[in-house]
């Protein structure tokens, strides 16, 4: 019957488009999983801190391996934050640090890089920025929400049984004010007047110069090289040519190290997962944001 033919053929169709889709995603996903191939021979290593900056055992470990690999010659950080928590700040700076005793170390700032992220580029030889990217923003902050207002109009009363007056203070009922303002205070001088220090350390300034860069202002690339706050204007192509200059041989290949290249079933779950969020309609990418709570050294917590 004519009805049943055509249905034959439709159903044939499918099955071609079928195999032919899954052919396609299979190579797609085999030149996927090929990415992050790194050839056995002396190279540069590119780490990428990008987002917002935290603790991270990975990192250290890799930045502590490129230290000891002879096959590593130099390292690029390429760098696009906002900031982060003061404790990661402080683990990247220290990592880099001791990484730069083994190897020059430079670094690239692209579009930004404040608070946590200028406090670990400075770690590096030597810092290249745009003219219009954003650098800066030296400083520590704690936030606190006084919801004491909404929750008296609403009639909650929250109350608590402490070992002592600054345990788990401050408190969302009540203002920042006394003792416990006073004990937070003394808690981000004490890690400003750090990063202070490493700055007019690394860049060859006067404490009293830094302290007039260090009121938490954000410059662009332009004012940052008029105030020493970085070296030269470029990206990675410049930052290569002045490693070439520190007796770095020319023309190495570089590769990135970190982040460390997913493994085959993260690729294949990410892929597939991937898909299907976006056949659902759901944004993957706004369920990967991080929430900061506590000390931190970060421009604008919302990027």
């Amino acid at each position: 019957m004519p009805v049943t033919r055509a249905l034959r053929k439709s159903r044939m169709r499918w099955r071609v488009f079928a195999f032919v889709a899954l052919g396609a995603a299979l190579v797609a996903l085999g030149a996927r999983m090929t990415e992050g191939f790194q050839s056995p021979q002396d190279y540069v290593a590119l780490v990428v801190i990008e987002g917002v900056i935290t603790t991270n055992a990975q990192r250290m470990a890799v930045l502590e391996d490129l230290a000891e690999d002879e096959q590593v010659k130099a390292v690029i950080v390429r760098i696009n934050s906002p900031g982060g928590s003061t404790a990661g700040g402080e683990e990247l700076y220290e990592t880099l640090t001791k990484l730069r005793a083994e190897k020059p170390v430079v670094a690239v700032i692209n579009e930004v890089g404040a608070s946590a992220a200028y406090m670990s580029a400075i770690a590096a030889d030597r810092v290249f920025a745009r003219r219009l990217s954003i650098v800066g923003s030296i400083g520590v902050l704690f936030s606190h929400v006084d919801a004491s207002g909404l929750l008296n109009t609403i009639g909650i009363d929250l109350d608590k049984v402490a070992s002592g007056p600054l345990k788990a203070e401050p408190d969302s009922d009540e203002p920042l004010q006394g003792e416990v303002r006073a004990s937070l205070q003394a808690l981000v001088d004490d890690s400003y007047n750090w990063f202070v220090d490493i700055v007019a350390e690394r860049r060859g300034l006067s404490r009293s110069r830094t302290l007039e860069l260090a009121d938490g202002r954000i410059v662009n690339g332009r004012v940052a090289l008029e105030a020493g706050l970085i070296d030269e204007f470029g990206g990675e192509a410049e930052a290569i040519a002045w490693l070439e200059t520190q007796e770095v041989e020319e023309d190495l290949p570089v590769y990135r190290a970190f982040p460390l290249p997913l493994s085959d079933w993260e690729r294949f779950n990410n892929i597939l997962g991937g898909d299907i969020a976006s056949f659902l309609g759901f944004d993957l990418a706004s369920v990967d944001a991080v929430t900061l709570d506590g000390l931190v050294s970060v421009w604008h917590v919302g990027l």
